[in-house]
């Protein structure tokens, strides 16, 4: 863990902006539980209820992402990280006021409003990295965001269960406002760096309005930064949330409303997604042709979880499968926003953000949208063959990285010759 103290005490300015991630991740969790516990208690348990709560994290996202990008790219991406965070800090207060089943559609709008405001953050936080730190720190630099946001997920979760059971999910949401505070507070003092150089062969830089289309433009045209796009897309073609929240407090049942056997589920996938890149960091020398072999690895991991959950007769083999499935996630997130701050330029890093978290969202849709219409057609006792039929279809985009694969290095050792100069 050497490397990750080094790199912040190098660097003052990424450090706080992670330490703003840590103080609103911690949050994030007391917030997911409390109202996935809410919202099934207010709907007796419907898989579709609680879909429809996810789908108001996920959707937002999915469609103002892209224009928040252009707002990263054309305005001051601190200034945009901080308000996002004040404005979140009031939106999670205003969820003390849902307080019977007749009040679930607050729930709902909070919650859309809520994510509206991340959509911007999360493509600002992934722009603003490498004007902080080194080219060189951007693998160490990542993972130990992804390894932040898996352990306060394990111990948020846990704790956030705990809390929420005993005294209540208001004073959960109270302490999310707070962290949302704290964070835009943090973030004030940081200074940004010029933006680093890319890996991509020199282009005239022409002048541009920074609009959404000038970066889908660039998109097609760098069709190894296109296909890059797909793999977080792809690593959630099932998404987890769904699935986790009817096994906890259904099937598994722990603690009030399965409110301790959620925070469990949490915990596991949070140490899964510690694990992933940990263990695999020691294995590549950070280049971009080694990342991209690497997410071959996370897709695979990925289809094993799901075949462990399929096979889940009893909890600990669930847990299992959520830890598995956490792991190849969190390799090939971490990898695939490696390559793009290595390979995009800085211009464009804020577009070409938001519109790979909206492939994200649009495969988490349709996957929480599907899984929460086979739970209620099925029945929660269905869950491990849903699972399986998710095991089958998370072997589509690891076929499809493996034929792009040679493609895009095929193409770029062409390009490579052809600038080369004959001797």
């Amino acid at each position: 863990m050497s490397q990750y103290s080094q790199l912040l005490r190098r660097n003052p300015d990424y450090a706080r902006l992670w330490f703003a991630q840590v103080v609103s991740l911690t949050g994030d969790w007391f917030n997911v539980i409390a109202l996935n516990t809410l919202v099934s208690r207010y709907t007796d348990g419907s898989g579709l209820a609680i879909s429809l709560l996810l789908l108001a994290r996920f959707v937002p996202p999915l469609v103002v992402g892209p224009f928040a990008g252009v707002l990263v790219d054309r305005f001051d991406r601190k200034q945009l990280l901080i308000w996002s965070n004040v404005l979140r800090a009031v939106v999670v207060l205003m969820f003390l006021f849902a307080t019977t089943p007749g009040t679930v559609w607050l729930i709902y709008t909070l919650t859309v409003i809520q994510f509206m405001l991340s959509a911007v953050f999360e493509p600002g936080q992934s722009a603003i990295t490498p004007s902080l730190i080194h080219r060189d720190d951007l693998v160490t630099a990542n993972t130990l965001a992804s390894v932040t946001w898996s352990v306060m997920l394990a111990l948020g979760a846990v704790v956030g269960g705990v809390v929420s059971a005993i005294f209540g999910p208001a004073v959960a949401l109270v302490v999310d406002a707070m962290t949302f505070a704290v964070a835009a507070w943090l973030i004030v003092p940081i200074k940004l760096n010029p933006p680093l150089p890319t890996l991509e062969i020199a282009e005239e830089v022409k002048e541009e309005s920074g609009s959404l289309i000038e970066g889908l433009r660039y998109v097609v045209a760098h069709p190894a930064t296109a296909a890059v796009l797909l793999v977080k897309g792809g690593n959630s073609v099932g998404n987890v949330d769904t699935l986790a929240t009817v096994i906890a407090t259904q099937i598994f049942v722990l603690g009030a409303d399965g409110q301790l056997s959620l925070g469990i589920i949490y915990s596991v996938f949070g140490l899964g997604a510690i694990l992933g890149p940990l263990l695999v960091n020691r294995f590549h020398d950070g280049s971009v042709k080694q990342l991209r072999r690497l997410i071959i690895v996370g897709f695979i991991f990925s289809t094993l979880g799901w075949l462990f959950l399929g096979s889940a007769s009893v909890f600990i083999v669930a847990l299992i499968g959520m830890g598995i499935r956490a792991m190849g996630g969190s390799m090939n997130w971490t990898y695939s926003s490696v390559i793009i701050q290595k390979t995009v330029p800085d211009r464009y890093l804020g577009r070409v953000f938001s519109l790979d978290f909206a492939v994200f969202q649009l495969v988490t849709v349709a996957s929480t949208i599907v899984h929460g219409a086979l739970v209620d057609a099925l029945g929660a006792e269905k869950v491990p063959m849903i699972a399986l039929w998710t095991a089958i279809a998370s072997v589509a985009p690891l076929l499809l990285w493996t034929s792009i694969l040679p493609r895009m290095e095929g193409r770029e050792r062409r390009r490579e010759a052809e600038l080369t100069p004959a001797d």
